[in-house]
């Protein structure tokens, strides 16, 4: 990857406003570079994965066909996979675009979508766990059925069963076995390592009646981790603080879910350093 900028750096200490002034770094990296960023994703999230990369200041290019990925994916700075809308055709781009990814040493991130409803599901994602994903972002069910490799009774979609504190410890398991950053999304999001942990604050509860929410932050995360591919940890948690910071003024603004949607991508827009700097509630917990 070209390094056009220098690597934003590590907060010197493990206060919150450190943390939040890493978020604003990780922002204005994006906004500046706007890192190229192919996503392999479900049918119902490529509209608000794409408008949320491009409200940030990335770029999508929502390329998913196996022909064109060899000419393509080496020249993304980093690849997003959603195995939302799963199907025969797209399995071989996904398992491909990893590879490529992986050969030319770009981050590529993944989303474990519903990944307990079927074994079908199941085997397509730890196939591609087997690619050495950058990042893996899901909510605790999801990560909890991903870390023990098994499908979890009852499970009912991309809705989650579980507070994200009842998947740290299932994080943290599979980010140790996967070499990846782990993120559980949930009221509480938590990023992990598996050694470190960090939590973040922010967000709102309708955002969860928005569809596809978890998918776009996701994409974001992509972004994220391109311009600092060296501290994945870190830009993870800087992605996933800023687009809960977006949905708290929007919420400001909103009058439920659709309006709420708007006003998100717009503060995605709008977000400033001193807003960023002010509202941001990262901690580190380990």
């Amino acid at each position: 990857m070209e390094e056009k900028d220098a690597t934003p750096p590590k907060p010197s200490t493990d206060t919150s406003s450190d943390w939040a002034r890493m978020a604003w770094t990780h922002l204005d990296a994006v906004r500046r570079r706007a890192p190229l960023v192919q996503c392999i994703t479900n049918l119902v999230s490529m509209d608000i994965a794409a408008n949320v990369l491009l409200a940030s200041g990335a770029s999508p290019a929502m390329i998913h066909s196996i022909h064109e990925i060899p000419d393509f994916t080496p020249k993304v700075d980093a690849l997003y996979i959603n195995i939302g809308t799963l199907s025969a055709e797209w399995v071989p781009a996904m398992e491909m675009g990893a590879k490529a990814a992986i050969e030319v040493n770009r981050p590529w991130v993944l989303d474990p979508v519903a990944v307990s409803v079927s074994s079908y599901r199941m085997e397509a994602c730890l196939k591609l766990i087997l690619q050495k994903p950058t990042v893996i972002r899901g909510n605790a069910s999801e990560i909890l059925a991903l870390s023990s490799a098994r499908r979890i009774s009852g499970a009912k979609g991309a809705d989650s069963d579980h507070e994200s504190i009842d998947a740290l410890d299932a994080a943290k398991s599979l980010a140790k076995s996967s070499g990846a950053v782990v993120a559980v999304s949930g009221a509480v999001d938590f990023i992990t390592d598996g050694d470190r942990v960090i939590s973040c604050s922010n967000g709102v509860q309708m955002m969860q009646k928005i569809t596809a929410t978890g998918c776009a932050v996701t994409a974001l995360i992509a972004a994220f981790v391109a311009v600092d591919p060296w501290n994945a940890l870190q830009a993870t948690a800087s992605a996933l603080s800023v687009f809960g910071l977006a949905g708290e003024l929007g919420m400001e603004m909103a009058n439920g879910p659709a309006s709420l949607r708007m006003h998100m991508v717009d503060w995605l827009c709008r977000l400033d350093e001193g807003t960023v700097t002010a509202r941001v509630r990262l901690s580190c917990r380990s």
